[in-house]
């Protein structure tokens, strides 16, 4: 009988286009340029998923492994049995995602954080990155000069032309209710909210795993937060 992960991994129409008939010539591992940085082999990744093993199947799914590809789709462009193992690797994604093993790795878990941040600035902001919340404490990573911009805000952006949080046309303008209220329609019908639900709720069973718990005895996922930052 077709195994559970093998029957999810299936259903997905990209795997059908992404994995033909892998020979593990390993020309896709050779072009990768997340092979060149990290223990990454997109060549296995195929092989397994070809194999259908669901013992190497799960592994992967609960690996920091699926995480590592960049989606440039180089492999696809130069596979000569026409796989793309980057397609795979979205379906491997999803199939985490959905069965919560993603919570089993370190680069899996900050999925939660891709959530809460870009996925709810889309839906609150209409843009993937807003500039009133990428506050510096949260993002060290973006140094010294990101942290003047922050402070000196308002002047930064009209400096340059900018409309931020502004009516009207302009480089980060305000997104009207309506339009904010056709991208709540679209990712409740399309399944994206359903998606963001999934992730909360196997990162919640986390935290609570970790010992995050507020006084009510829910999850604490402030405290989380702070410590998939930590992890990153």
């Amino acid at each position: 009988m077709q195994s559970k992960l093998n029957s999810l991994l299936k259903s997905d129409v990209r795997l059908e286009e992404g994995l033909t008939a892998c020979m593990n010539c390993g020309i896709c591992t050779a072009i990768c340029p997340a092979a060149e940085y990290f223990e990454y082999d997109p060549r296995s990744i195929a092989v397994t998923v070809q194999s259908g093993n669901e013992e190497e199947i799960a592994t992967l799914l609960e690996s920091d492994t699926i995480w590592y590809c960049g989606q440039c789709m180089s492999c696809k462009t130069r596979c000569p049995r026409n796989n793309c193992p980057g397609l795979i690797i979205n379906v491997l994604r999803k199939v985490s995602q959905e069965t919560g093993a993603f919570v089993q790795s370190r680069m899996g878990r900050q999925q939660y954080l891709i959530v809460k941040n870009i996925g709810m600035n889309i839906l609150n902001y209409g843009y993937c990155v807003h500039p009133t919340i990428l506050m510096p404490e949260n993002h060290p990573e973006q140094g010294p000069v990101w942290k003047w911009v922050y402070e000196n805000m308002g002047e930064v952006y009209a400096s340059v032309g900018a409309n931020l949080n502004g009516d009207g046309p302009g480089a980060m303008r305000k997104i009207s209710g309506a339009d904010l209220g056709e991208l709540h329609c679209i990712f409740k019908e399309s399944g994206g909210l359903k998606f963001y639900e999934t992730i909360e709720h196997f990162s919640k069973i986390k935290a609570l795993e970790l010992g995050f718990v507020n006084e009510n005895g829910e999850a604490d996922m402030e405290k989380y937060t702070q410590h998939l930052l930590q992890e990153i």
